[in-house]
């Protein structure tokens, strides 16, 4: 018997248990259990000319097959292979446009298991889907997919799906850094929001202006360019962009102790000066060292940030000391500005010094709610505000990241009092003309850092992050709390069993520590 599934509302309340994470946009399952010969099993891609393809199915196997010297029972039927092909095998850095997609089908007669996408990014999720359909049978003690024949065709509803990670309110240590990466791939999420700095610490290593990171809290606590190398290429190993964030012109005090002409005046520091061409001249080098300054040949972003999105914040931006600094207000009302118009003319000259790099500039809600069309259209605004209107965002022709802050259904991690349920409830197009959704390029999850560092870090962002995974990737009529919990339940459980330090589900807070004895698959 093979049942299909069409995902409308609540048609996935009978979803087999064994479900990969985030739920396929389409799929079929069946009634019969296949055994899995883990002895002898071949991942076989030897149609795909990508050593960096090799190492993902490497790491997959390890993933799929956890227990060690297991030996295969005799079965009548036996999985022994997965045979994988992919359409275009290059290895550049993914992007927005990534095709994601993948197919993969578990037969239940005997023979191969077959898994076809258009890029090696998406042959990786299909091999996290995989990983999720083997289960070991501690009774036999040997591998089995249960509810066989599967046929997944799967693809991300959204292409753009992150997690924020601040590394300015807290140093995080690279081990750290990677290890949330490597977490983000078993729920599909594609994007690595990195807040490098913040008005508490500026901890990135400049060799134009080497004294931007004199704002480190200490000299043990900041990144080597090689660090932050080494950081996207492991990220881009595993399918996962990098999009670095400098939050300019506001919640940047820390880059005064390096230069404190950049900024109004010792007692009054942000927003950045204004009026001081040298503030331009620093936010130019740093982005020219960030990007390389231009593309390479094959057409792709260069540098050391390669993705095509450079997060310029512009959020929070309290004018006054501009107006409180007598050079600064001098030099507004030469230009015939007001403070508010000084503002538009900063957070506009970054993004054309972003542009200039070959990227995209992101910038928060704030932005727009200032300054409206006046934006570049290549500019992506992030909403984090609900004051801000996400259909007149789109309707003008903005492209839009969004993670809503202050409500109850809170994309913002830090907001520990928020369960998972309410996260999982939002609507990324709730209110937009369906004929506008698709200017929604997708959403974060935002782990702002006051209360979080490397020993907090995971079990603070999972199992949210999931929610919020899901509701990017899956059709938008998956959205039942009350179907998804065991499903998310059996999740946390997974990512606990690969290192991953993800709390308890049902915590009334998040991060929170397990209520007393029980089982990982019952803390309720």
């Amino acid at each position: 018997m093979i049942t299909k599934m069409f995902l409308f509302a609540n048609a996935a309340a009978a979803a087999p248990a064994n479900l990969p994470w985030p739920m396929p946009s389409d799929f079929t399952s069946g009634t019969n259990t296949v055994t899995v010969d883990s002895g002898n099993f071949m991942f076989d891609y030897s149609s795909v000319p990508s050593d960096m393809f090799a190492d993902a199915v490497s790491r997959h196997a390890k993933r799929t097959f956890t227990h060690i010297g297991v030996d295969t029972l005799p079965a009548s039927i036996q999985l022994t292979g997965l045979d994988i092909s992919v359409v275009d095998a290059d290895e550049s850095h993914p992007q927005l446009e990534t095709d994601e997609s993948y197919t993969l089908t578990v037969p239940a007669d005997g023979t191969n298991a077959k898994l076809h996408a258009q890029t090696i990014y998406g042959a990786m999720h299909g091999l996290e889907s995989f990983s999720q359909l083997v289960m070991f049978n501690y009774t036999s003690e040997g591998y089995e997919v249960a509810n066989a024949p599967w046929t997944l065709t799967d693809s991300p509803r959204f292409q753009h799906r992150g997690l924020m990670v601040d590394t300015a309110r807290h140093y995080e240590t690279i081990p750290a850094l990677l290890e949330i990466i490597d977490s983000l791939t078993y729920a599909k999420v594609n994007v690595l929001h990195w807040h490098m700095v913040d008005g508490s610490s500026f901890p990135m290593q400049f060799k134009t202006y080497p004294k931007l990171w004199d704002a480190a809290y200490s000299s043990q606590e900041r990144y080597l360019q090689s660090d932050i190398a080494q950081v996207v290429d492991y990220a881009h190993k595993r399918g996962v962009r990098v999009m670095v964030e400098f939050d300019v012109p506001g919640h940047a005090s820390s880059w005064c102790k390096g230069y404190p002409e950049i900024c109004p005046s010792p007692t009054c520091q942000t927003p950045l000066n204004v009026a001081n061409n040298k503030t331009f001249e620093v936010i130019g080098a740093m982005l020219k060292e960030c990007t390389g300054g231009k593309t390479s040949q094959k057409g792709q972003p260069s540098g050391l940030f390669p993705d095509n999105f450079l997060h310029l914040g512009g959020d929070e931006v309290n004018t006054g000391c501009w107006s409180q600094t007598e050079a600064v207000a001098d030099w507004l009302k030469d230009q015939n500005m007001t403070a508010d118009q000084g503002y538009a003319y900063f957070a506009k000259r970054a993004s054309q010094i972003a542009i200039s790099n070959g990227r995209r500039p992101v910038q928060w809600s704030e932005v727009f709610d200032h300054f409206k069309d006046q934006l570049d259209k290549r500019t992506i605004v992030h909403i984090w505000k609900s004051v801000t209107n996400v259909t007149e965002v789109v309707a003008l022709g903005y492209n839009v990241l969004l993670n809503v802050g202050y409500d109850a259904q809170s994309w913002y991690l830090d907001n520990l009092n928020v369960k998972w349920d309410a996260v999982y409830s939002q609507e990324p197009c709730a209110g937009v003309p369906d004929s506008l959704c698709d200017k929604i390029l997708g959403g974060h999850g935002e782990m702002w850092g006051e209360t979080v560092d490397a020993s907090d870090l995971e079990q603070t962002v999972w199992p949210r992050q999931a929610a919020i995974a899901e509701r990017l990737w899956s059709p938008r009529e998956v959205n039942d709390p009350a179907e998804a919990l065991q499903r998310i339940e059996n999740f946390r459980c997974l990512l606990n069993e690969r290192g991953i330090r993800a709390a308890p589900v049902n915590n009334a807070n998040a991060r929170s520590s397990p209520p007393g004895p029980g089982s990982c698959y019952n803390q309720r």
